[in-house]
């Protein structure tokens, strides 16, 4: 246990909170302790049932000096949902899941509820919204970092449908955060991550989304490229209902394998879907076509596992404009490293409706998402950093953004680019308001206005 926290301090914890406690040593602690892909050893470890248990959480912790780390789904690509020596904030008991107005497809969503489960309770109503790709990723850190997922084009970023939230601020306050009750609080949330506080619950906007088209197409390898090419240009004027991505799997030093583009029609109308996607198919030879009609929470899949010893790095950037110059030069950069997966996701549509000031995400005119992963392990591919920093170099030009929810380091250059100059100074002068002593830092983190010059 962290020298900082006595058994007496624990003792005097668990009586106030109505969840669950765990320290090194309990039963159940190692089974909270690591993420998909990092480790880590806390020194407490908060199951959270209400947002008092979430502010005494982070009294204790700041008595006590101990790291805060929020964990609704424990998804985060750089490992911020755990930490070693300090406190966890678990929120997966806040997993309700409530249709509040039907009339208004108003939902209201706990932070710790898995997207599978959103899906499956919205199917009923035929409701949907743009939401993780995984089963077990939650609502939590997807909403304030965005949601780039399988309805963006037609409906915009899982953010776009919040509608109203509950903060709970450094100082223990439960905030509402909405429109009308403390606006740059939710302006700030949404695509200001967790910097502002623990965001324990929102309302969101459903879409009558009852069932999608959804599968991959698949195509000889020796035509990626030309695939490619023709993919970028037909998602211009492709319907906003599809919603595509392609990946590019790495060779691992064998054969070349098919390009896979990922296909998401916003809706049954099979006329219209065939008419959507068709045109996709006819790029090139198709050696397996998967697509079909399903449930929309069918299109989640299982979070992967990993070989052991494996710790993927991570990073993305955002292109107003996915040219066949820029796929050319991804393809080009990729074959230099035999294990770089390469994603690009088609995004442009809806999320340019939304005018560029009016979230903390402003990377309104972006089209595409350039993801590039490195599979292996640190060791394995400390040798490979500079073929991977050359990658990036030679897409730099045509770049402009990130997006925060797909980095495993995150350095100065990262938050620069997640957030723009104007939105991070307005975030900052927020951040000292609520959190002015930068006690949730574990994320892309604002520094508080002043606090640069002490």
């Amino acid at each position: 246990m962290d020298s900082a926290v006595e058994p007496g301090d624990i003792e005097c914890l668990r009586a106030e909170i109505t969840g669950e406690v765990f320290v090194p040593g309990d039963v159940g602690y190692d089974d909270l302790t690591d993420l998909i892909v990092h480790t880590g050893h806390p020194a407490v470890i908060i199951r959270v049932r209400s947002n008092d248990d979430v502010a005494r959480g982070i009294a204790f912790a700041v008595t006590h000096g101990l790291e805060i780390s929020t964990r609704s789904g424990g998804h985060s690509n750089a490992g911020f949902s755990t930490n070693v020596g300090g406190m966890v904030l678990d929120l997966a008991h806040l997993n309700s899941i409530e249709v509040v107005d039907e009339s208004r497809r108003l939902v209201r969503l706990g932070a710790g509820a898995k997207w599978d489960q959103v899906a499956a309770a919205l199917e009923p109503y035929g409701l949907a919204f743009t939401s993780g790709d995984t089963t077990s990723v939650a609502v939590g850190g997807l909403l304030v970092g965005g949601g780039v997922g399988w309805l963006a084009r037609k409906y915009g970023l899982a953010m776009d449908s919040l509608v109203a939230a509950e903060v709970v601020t450094a100082d223990g306050c439960v905030l509402p955060a909405g429109a009308e009750a403390n606006p740059d609080l939710f302006w700030a949330i949404r695509g200001g991550g967790g910097n502002f506080g623990v965001v324990t619950s929102f309302t969101v906007v459903a879409q009558p989304v009852p069932r999608v088209f959804f599968g991959q197409i698949s195509f000889a390898p020796d035509e990626t490229a030309k695939v490619l090419r023709g993919w970028a240009a037909y998602m211009e004027s492709a319907p906003e209902e599809l919603t595509a991505t392609a990946m590019c799997w790495p060779t691992f030093g064998e054969a070349t394998p098919p390009l896979a583009l990922m296909v998401c029609y916003a809706g049954d109308d099979e006329a219209a879907a065939r008419s959507a996607i068709d045109p996709i198919r006819k790029l090139g030879t198709v050696v397996d076509d998967q697509v079909r009609l399903m449930p929309y929470g069918h299109v989640l899949q299982p979070a992967s596992a990993l070989p052991k010893g494996w710790r993927p790095y991570v990073r993305n950037r955002l292109t107003p404009a996915l040219t066949g110059d820029l796929v050319t030069t991804v393809l080009a950069e990729q074959a230099n490293l035999k294990n770089l997966y390469v994603e690009i996701r088609s995004i442009g549509g809806a999320l340019s409706r939304v005018p560029e000031d009016a979230t903390a995400f402003a990377h309104r005119s972006t089209q595409a998402m350039i993801m590039g992963v490195l599979l292996g392990s640190p060791e394995g591919n400390e040798p490979l950093m500079p073929a991977y920093e050359a990658f990036w170099s030679a897409l730099a030009p045509s770049m402009s953004g990130a997006y925060s929810g797909f980095l495993s380091n995150v350095r100065p250059a990262d938050i620069d680019a997640v957030y723009p100059e104007r939105v991070y100074r307005r975030l900052a002068a927020l951040k000292r308001e609520y959190d002015p002593g930068n006690i949730f830092h574990l994320n892309v983190n604002v520094v508080p206005a002043g606090a640069e010059q002490g």
